[in-house]
């Protein structure tokens, strides 16, 4: 198993964000996390990436475990992240941007910075332009491009399509397949469901900082509740509209049921959580 993330605990002062959580990519995979606002998908990501720093539980990579490692060494031993909000540097062009992406590498990135101007033609146009000027879109491919320039075995995206027009999602997702058939490991968190459980192989349900179902992807896209639960539109901010959100634990009601009210995990991993950008216009 290239990646296994073992009974992970994490909190926000004194609440519980994570509480239990585990999840196993093999080499080769796209896994998906998915579940509504606040359940813990991009503390999850943040845990694996050294962004947040366990309780108890384990992270081990590649046989090695990793659950205190710091961050940055986490990317020389093959773990790259995407961030949701792109976190790109707007004063750099589209090729310092990339270029940062393989800062910590000893070695010559050239074979790399071709590689990323071939799989998204669009920086290689605008490689002079400055970040912040682009397109959310671009934006977009620019942040799994400076991702990929680490060389990572595995890459972590959290929420690539948020904010976008949808025939740039759906191009978004293209772009993510060939990324895994060309062999890097995905391990996806994605606000819309459908789209990421069409290209994963497995996938987990989140609710409340606990996993409370772990099957194929095709399967969840038939499972009745998570199609109930999730499947019916999108799974930012604005499915925990007037405060509701997936019920904790997976009980008798299943994912989905609603809880009385958002709780302090919930909140806890929104603000921590950069602003939503504005919807692009391309």
């Amino acid at each position: 198993m290239l990646l296994e993330i073992d009974d992970i605990h994490v909190h926000y002062g004194k609440i519980a964000a994570l509480k239990g959580i585990s999840v196993s990519v093999d080499q080769g995979e796209i896994v998906t996390l998915i579940g509504a606002n606040g359940a813990g998908k991009t503390t999850t990501l943040k845990t694996v990436s050294g962004l947040r720093e366990l309780s108890s539980g384990a992270i081990r990579f590649d046989g090695a475990d990793i659950g205190r490692m710091p961050g940055h060494k986490r990317v020389l031993v093959g773990i790259g992240q995407a961030p949701e909000g792109r976190g790109i540097f707007p004063g750099m062009t589209v090729e310092e941007n990339l270029l940062m992406g393989a800062y910590a590498r000893k070695d010559d990135p050239s074979k790399e910075l071709a590689e990323a101007y071939e799989l998204f033609p669009r920086l290689a146009e605008r490689k002079s332009q400055a970040g912040g000027t682009m397109s959310g879109g671009e934006q977009q491919m620019l942040a799994i491009g400076r991702a990929l320039m680490a060389k990572p075995k595995v890459l972590l995206l959290d929420e690539p399509s948020m904010g976008l027009a949808p025939m740039l999602v759906q191009q978004i997702f293209s772009i993510i397949e060939e990324i895994n058939r060309r062999g890097t490991t995905v391990l996806l968190v994605e606000q819309n469901a459908q789209q990421a459980l069409q290209i994963a192989h497995r996938a987990y349900v989140l609710e409340t900082g606990r996993v409370v179902k772990a099957a194929p992807a095709s399967d969840l896209l038939d499972d009745p509740q998570v199609r109930a639960a999730y499947l019916g539109g999108d799974l930012g901010e604005d499915a925990s509209e007037d405060g509701v959100v997936s019920g904790a634990g997976g009980g008798a009601d299943g994912p989905g049921a609603p809880s009385g009210g958002e709780d302090s995990a919930a909140k806890a991993e929104k603000s921590d959580r950069p602003d939503k950008p504005e919807k692009s216009e391309d």
